[in-house]
């Protein structure tokens, strides 16, 4: 099961998941990113440290929304720790994509937010 959480720190959009993101929950993080963008965030952090596994559905829900923030001239970056996750991007070589952290305060120092979560 996943669930995801929502929420702003400053100008930056913060989308946190649990469990398991695959084709049937790939949905619900895929809704979630959208309302971000939707309000006009284009900074956007998608913590995956509290998923566990991470498949193509899931990868093609990052890889849209991406491409949506970057024509609106923005960043999605991701936060991936479970062994599983991280190895789905570097096997897909979107670890060359995605600007990947292994905490949220490394998204948020990067994005240039100064307050820590």
């Amino acid at each position: 099961m996943l669930t995801v959480d929502a929420r702003r720190l400053g100008d930056i959009g913060i989308v946190t998941a649990a469990g398991e993101v695959d084709a049937h929950s790939a949905r619900i993080l895929r809704d979630a990113l959208v309302a971000a963008i939707t309000d006009g965030t284009i900074r956007l952090v998608a913590d995956l440290s509290e998923v566990t596994f991470l498949d193509s559905s899931g990868l093609g829900v990052l890889v849209g929304k991406l491409k949506d923030v970057r024509v609106r001239g923005g960043e999605l970056h991701v936060v991936a720790v479970h062994d599983r996750v991280v190895r789905v991007f570097a096997i897909t070589g979107l670890d060359r994509v995605f600007a990947l952290h292994d905490s949220l305060d490394s998204a948020l120092t990067d994005l240039g937010s100064p307050g820590q979560v």
